[in-house]
């Protein structure tokens, strides 16, 4: 496991004072996450039947921040990540209602943790205006979503979108369940699969 995860520092503690520190009572794996100070513990009925696939599906998935945000940096690891459907919120950072957006949007991550890639993709940023044009979208319909699904290069985007937890959810689980809101997505060629 070790070899795997080079950058993630591993230890063993049975030291009461540090257990206590880190509010643990009994056998726990935990995770923490530097970039946000967080302490993500593995349940303890799942480590009863721990073995290395699981162990490394929770270090991978809570290892990602709730939402990445994209840039030339962060795009090789999004297109390389073990969770295959993506959900891109394109918004400018600059505008009025980034904040409270973002707050939402994050909220709305946390119910899909693992199964869904939250990302965010500053429209401000004239580079990612590659991003947007992929998903057929204009300036004038952002903010807007757009989900894809890495395997199948299967897509959607909700345009002009409001940001609530109830919005994303909804056209998270209408893509997981098989709806699609664009129309003729059949008959469009497909867009050859290009790094972003």
């Amino acid at each position: 496991m070790v070899q795997k995860f080079q950058a993630v520092s591993f230890g063993i503690s049975t030291d009461s004072e540090v257990l206590a520190h880190y509010n643990i009572t009994g056998n726990t794996i935990s995770l923490f996450r530097l970039v946000d100070n967080e302490q993500l513990d593995l349940e303890s009925k799942d480590i009863e039947s721990i073995d290395a696939t699981k162990l490394s599906r929770f270090i991978e998935i809570n290892s990602l921040h709730l939402v990445t945000e994209y840039n030339p940096a962060t795009a090789i690891g999004l297109f390389n990540s073990m969770i295959q459907i993506h959900l891109l919120l394109m918004m400018n950072k600059a505008s009025p209602e980034y904040e409270e957006s973002m707050h939402r949007y994050q909220n709305a991550a946390k119910l899909f943790q693992g199964k869904i890639l939250f990302i965010l993709v500053d429209s401000g940023v004239k580079a990612n205006g590659k991003v947007i044009s992929f998903f057929k979208l204009k300036e004038s319909q952002l903010p807007a979503l757009a989900i894809y699904r890495t395997l199948d290069e299967e897509w959607d985007t909700l345009p002009r979108a409001e940001v609530s937890v109830e919005n994303v959810q909804n056209f998270c689980d209408g893509f997981l369940g098989g709806k699609r809101l664009r129309e003729n997505h059949e008959s469009e060629e497909k867009t050859p699969k290009v790094e972003l």
